[in-house]
């Protein structure tokens, strides 16, 4: 196994951490707001290979979001019905209406990656999916769909230690699966699937933004900031809002406590 790791940067105070991460969390509310006051229509795709961070990245982005506006898309494996389907119908019905932002934790890109590697598809299907992408990416910018493409890169190192974390840890066990058993296999596989998929789909009009993710804070911290940086957005003051006086309902019994039933206090 080649060992791609990149020079350490000095690890990140968790409390500077929190600190810029809450400040770009404020930004994404402000953002959310004038996405939903303009109407606009975001995608963004994460893709990278297993354990290089998209998940708590998104977690990160969605935490103080309000899911009416800000929502995820973690498609499962296609049904026998979708998979006589055109490949892209399915994620269609998931693009956002006006007002909406949606994060797609893996996409359309399932098939560049995963599935080449795995041998999901055919050679057939994998080819004409290089040569339509490229092109339903520009009909969905033509429409007034502002899409993001990001890649999460790790080293093998990084990924190891992910890995042998998830099998140690039993709050991430759930994880690992038998696709990420065999992509740990297949490193140079899903290089050079990932180097392919380039090729056809980094467009001027189209690129996609390599996230340094052996750092996970960093690479939170990094992607919320270029993320917040693509659409321009405009701080929008709310309403000022006051809590208006409770009506008094004359007449109204409580019933007793001790027909409830109480969760247990155990803390």
């Amino acid at each position: 196994m080649k060992n791609n790791s990149k020079n350490k940067k000095k690890k990140l105070e968790e409390g500077f951490y929190l600190e810029e991460l809450e400040k770009l969390q404020i930004e994404l509310v402000k953002l959310q707001e004038w996405v939903k006051a303009q109407g606009l229509k975001v995608v963004v795709i994460f893709e990278g290979r297993d354990a290089a961070g998209k998940g708590g990245t998104i977690s990160r982005i969605t935490e103080k979001l309000n899911p009416r506006i800000c929502r995820i898309e973690a498609l499962q494996k296609p049904t026998e019905k979708e998979r006589t389907q055109w490949y892209f119908q399915r994620y269609i019905s998931h693009l956002p209406a006006a007002g909406e932002v949606v994060l797609f934790d893996r996409s359309w890109y399932n098939r560049a990656v995963v599935e080449r590697v795995m041998d999901f598809c055919t050679d057939d299907e994998y080819w004409e999916f290089l040569r339509s992408c490229p092109n339903l990416e520009r009909m969905l910018i033509r429409s007034g769909i502002i899409l993001i493409k990001y890649w999460f890169s790790v080293s093998d190192k990084e990924q190891e230690k992910r890995f042998k974390s998830r099998l140690i840890d039993p709050t991430k066990r759930w994880k690992f699966s038998e696709v990420d058993r065999k992509s740990y296999m297949l490193w140079e596989d899903y290089s050079k699937a990932k180097d392919e998929m380039f090729a056809y789909t980094d467009t001027k009009q189209s690129p996609w933004y390599v996230v340094d993710a052996d750092d996970k804070k960093r690479a939170r911290l990094n992607c919320i900031s270029h993320l917040l940086s693509l659409i321009p957005y405009e701080y929008i003051q709310p309403d000022p809002i006051e809590l208006p006086e409770r009506s008094d309902k004359a007449g109204y019994v409580r019933p007793p406590m001790s027909e409830q039933t109480f969760v247990p206090e155990i803390y």
